[in-house]
């Protein structure tokens, strides 16, 4: 398997810059997810990678050793897209065989037969490995375009929003295949994505990217319950952190413009939070709770049933922020509620810099 490397990758299209001074490291038999918006970088990234585009700057390592001169059969590294490359006149079993039987190093029939065959079942597609493409589901469609990644027994696996085209339900049934998968081959995998429910469920590692830089590396959990800007705090997580513009006064949290009060008891975590100092408070709509005789008044501005649980958005003033409560919560929409906040889970971030005071310095 392979270790890969960007130092400093910048690419530019004519007047478009799509990366800026990249840094990227994903260690042998990783599976790391790539996030951002569209327009990101992510995809240009996965090409630098696979050797379909050279960096304007930068150098692209694989194993230790500069690739840069090395086209994209010489990597050897597999890439899965969002679209199908099949051919739809060829059964399951011919697409699965076709990239092991180049003219130049064609393997052994038995080689291929175990290889396909190990594959189908791996991916459980054996049932369907006679018939047409042209005749499959979309997910069944899917597995193929994977099989024919794995069949090659590549370096690297590169998966370019593979799953954004099916439904949910089976979007989430090969989330779990994918990520066993990887564990199974022991593989290096980078898989990109815009979803961030993909990334945090999919990911050893995320890096979020936003305009062609990396903003924050790390686990899914250091990402979600530290991030380092508020571009990553808003960015991640489903529905995404409350944020709230205020000062600390005398250790509480005094919100803008309304000047509604929260206990705020982060002291050591303030990173030197100076009162008085423009801040942005973030917190989690699970840190957010109703309870009588709570600190603030709200209004029930919004009320999303997601069976487990209900999504509320409350309105204090012209502020709106979201609370995730137990589905039993009996509320109705414009009920007054009073809530408070877990005071140990709240991230300050700088008002100027958008910066998590915790990452600062």
């Amino acid at each position: 398997m392979a270790h890969i490397q960007l130092k400093n990758v910048s690419k530019k299209f004519g007047n478009h810059t799509a990366l800026t001074g990249l840094d990227l490291d994903i260690a042998d038999g990783e599976f790391f997810v790539l996030l951002g918006e569209t327009g990101a970088g992510k995809t240009t990234t996965l090409r630098m990678i696979a050797g379909l585009e050279k960096p304007t700057e930068g150098q692209v390592f694989i194993d230790g050793v500069d690739v840069a001169d090395w086209g994209a059969a010489e990597r050897d590294v597999a890439l899965v897209l969002q679209q199908y490359s099949l051919y739809p006149r060829y059964t399951v079993r011919e697409n699965l065989e076709f990239p092991l039987k180049p003219k130049i190093r064609r393997l052994p029939d038995a080689e291929i037969k175990d290889r396909v065959d190990r594959a189908a079942r791996t991916l459980r597609i054996e049932h369907l490995l006679d018939r047409k493409t042209d005749r499959l589901s979309g997910g069944e469609m899917q597995r193929v375009s994977i099989g024919r990644a794995i069949v090659r027994k590549p370096r690297v696996f590169l998966m370019d929003e593979p799953l954004s085209a099916l439904d949910a339900k089976l979007r989430e049934a090969l989330r779990t295949e994918l990520k066993n998968l990887q564990m199974q081959l022991g593989a290096t995998f980078l898989f990109v994505t815009h979803d961030q429910i993909e990334a945090m469920s999919m990911g050893d590692k995320v890096g979020v990217l936003n305009h062609g830089r990396i903003v924050q590396t790390g686990t899914p959990h250091e990402i979600y319950n530290n991030p380092r800007d508020t571009y990553v705090a808003s960015f991640v997580g489903s529905p995404p952190m409350n944020l709230i513009d205020g000062r600390l006064v005398d250790g509480r949290a005094v919100m803008a413009p309304l000047n509604f009060e929260l206990p705020f008891s982060g002291g050591a975590k303030t990173g030197g939070a100076t009162d008085g100092r423009p801040l942005v408070f973030g917190i989690r709509p699970e840190d957010v709770y109703l309870e009588t005789g709570a600190p603030v008044e709200a209004r029930v501005h919004d009320v999303e049933n997601h069976g487990v649980e209900k999504i509320l958005t409350l309105r204090v003033g012209d502020t709106m922020l979201r609370a995730t409560v137990p589905a039993r919560t009996d509320v109705e929409i414009e009920q007054p509620v009073r809530f408070a906040w877990n005071p140990d889970k709240v991230v300050l971030f700088d008002k100027g810099s958008g910066v998590s005071l915790r990452h600062a310095g």
